[in-house]
């Protein structure tokens, strides 16, 4: 009934998944391009991360990664993750038509199972996934036998691309100590947010539009509103838009303003308040109240929804991995100075909110890059400053340039400073690592040292990052198959390869064990976050205790 006072030809916030009603925000399509890179290029046989708040739309978006595969994937979907490790590799099995019959319940003849699947197809040229959605409900014997899964491989290439899906107690579970091994095959992740203030109203008026409507019917204060109730979920947009409406329809408006919207969302989300409140029994009129029982009980609810997105964030195509080799040319300004550290900054103040320190920030991101130049005592001032802040690959001779998406723990490895990219309330934000432990981080923000509790740097860092690392030997390390000279004797020893000083396939071999062992791609390619991590020993800046 509604929807004819309205001009509406369906619900606008149904709960029905209508591919049409999708809304792809630029935050949202960046999380479907990071998933996408994860099966069509693949992380290096690791693990692909995309966690979210309840209601910002992480099933809906593998649903609709789902539908755009490439012809020569295979997919297997948990989607209830709360069984036995037994039950899980059962499933997988299931998913993708392996027989498992006679091998239930026994943990290693599945896994043989499934790897002569996964040889089998690695030899047609297919690419197997498995996506775990609520990942966050893996118990951690379950979660360890995925982590076992990864180490199905060739002897060039690993066999299985794994996407975990869940809400933020993930990452929290993936932080435990008896969980670092799977932590470290992480190569990718990202993290869903809710919608800001304008990204509300856009999300509401695509919906309307699409379910018929000719005008926006929530004005201004209304949006507002229904932003400030919901916290920009939009599940808990739909709730409240849907019961705004009907309350439109009940009292005969065509326009919802910002006290319907408080009554309404007072009605959907304060279920206690709305078993006892005179005020919600007197919103309904009686003669209108049996006329709209029969909508409310269909149409009331959570519709789809397939956007997420900050205010101010901009799309990726490209794929993020924890190795990235940056585009520019080596340049030379100067020699560099690398003999010792400068001295520390300042004492920052007691921990602190992270959040409140970024809605201080005043938007400037150089101060990041001024103090990284500064660490490492370049010449060249803004000049160098620029060349580091472009990330290009030599910015001075002797110093080298690493930008992708880590960890913490990654960096905690290296040992060196480095440029986080954050996501803040006015937009995004650089500040620079200082140092780390087990309770805090320090950082260096908007012109000061600040120490945060670490947990609160996860909510707003998808692991994007910068670092410079000194190794002047291995600027022009040889990748061929065969190779010698100074720069493989640098790798030899930093190995501890105890074979012949040529970078052949026993040494490629001895840099693939490294890598695994430190969490990075184990791909035999001294790329920059390997040879950063190789060169840890060298001369430079590295991270502090926050004590």
């Amino acid at each position: 009934m509604y929807l004819q006072h309205f001009g509406l030809t369906e619900p606008p916030f149904a709960i029905t998944p209508d591919p049409r009603f999708v809304f792809l925000s630029e935050r949202h399509r960046d999380a479907l391009a990071h998933l996408s890179y994860g099966i069509s290029q693949g992380g290096g046989g690791g693990f692909v991360q995309l966690t979210g708040e309840v209601g910002t739309g992480k099933t809906t978006l593998c649903r609709l990664l789902l539908e755009q595969l490439p012809e020569n994937t295979r997919v297997a979907l948990v989607l209830n993750p709360r069984v036995s490790p037994e039950e899980l590799l059962e499933t997988v099995c299931e998913e993708l038509g392996i027989d498992t019959t006679g091998r239930r319940g026994r943990i290693k003849p599945l896994v043989d199972a499934l790897n002569t699947y996964l040889l089998d197809a690695y030899a047609q040229g297919l690419r197997i996934v498995l996506i775990i959605d609520e990942a966050q409900n893996l118990s951690f014997e379950a979660l360890e036998q995925v982590r076992l899964l990864t180490n199905l491989e060739t002897s060039t290439q690993k066999l299985l691309q794994i996407i975990l899906i869940g809400q933020p107690e993930l990452r929290g579970m993936l932080a435990r100590e008896n969980l670092r091994q799977l932590a470290q095959r992480i190569t990718a992740r990202f993290h869903l947010t809710p919608l800001s203030a304008p990204e509300t109203g856009a999300y509401l008026r695509h919906r309307f539009a699409i379910a018929g409507g000719t005008h926006m019917p929530f004005s201004p204060d209304a949006v507002q509103r229904i932003h400030a109730r919901t916290g920009g979920i939009p599940r808990l947009i739909n709730v409240v838009a849907e019961r705004a409406l009907l309350a439109g329809y009940v009292h005969e408006r065509t326009t919802i303003d910002a006290p319907l919207v408080e009554r309404a969302a007072d009605e959907a989300l304060d279920t206690t308040r709305r078993a006892s409140s005179s005020a919600s029994r007197r919103w309904f009129s009686p003669p209108r109240l049996a006329a709209v029982a029969a909508v409310a009980v269909v149409a009331t609810g959570v519709g789809v929804w397939i956007g997420s997105a900050v205010e101010g964030s901009a799309p990726t195509a490209q794929a993020r991995t924890t190795e990235v080799q940056p585009a520019g040319q080596p340049v030379a300004p100067g020699p560099i100075s690398a003999a010792a550290a400068p001295p520390t900054s300042p004492t920052p103040p007691a921990a602190g909110t992270l959040a409140a320190a970024l809605a201080r920030t005043n938007g400037d991101e150089s101060a990041a890059w001024a103090e990284l130049v500064r660490l490492w005592q370049l010449p060249g001032g803004e000049v160098a400053q620029a060349r580091v802040r472009a990330c290009d690959p030599v910015p001075v001779p002797g110093l080298h340039c690493a930008r992708g998406v880590t960890t913490l723990e990654a960096i905690a490895a290296i040992d060196r400073p480095a440029v986080l990219r954050l996501q803040a309330p006015r937009g995004p934000a650089s500040v620079l690592l200082l140092g780390l432990d087990g309770d805090r981080v320090r950082l260096w923000l908007d012109g000061g040292p600040v120490a945060v509790p670490r947990g609160e740097l996860a909510p707003v860092w998808s692991g994007n990052y910068t670092m410079l690392w000194s190794a002047p030997q291995l600027a022009s390390l040889p990748l061929p198959a065969q190779g010698d000279g100074p720069a493989v004797d640098w790798l030899r020893a930093r190995l501890g390869h105890a074979g012949p000083p040529v970078f052949d396939t026993a040494m490629r071999s001895a840099l693939k064990d490294y890598q695994r062992r430190h969490g990075l791609v184990p791909d035999g390619v001294p790329g920059p976050a390997t040879r950063s991590m190789l060169a840890t020993a060298d001369a430079g800046p590295q991270l502090q205790r926050t004590e």
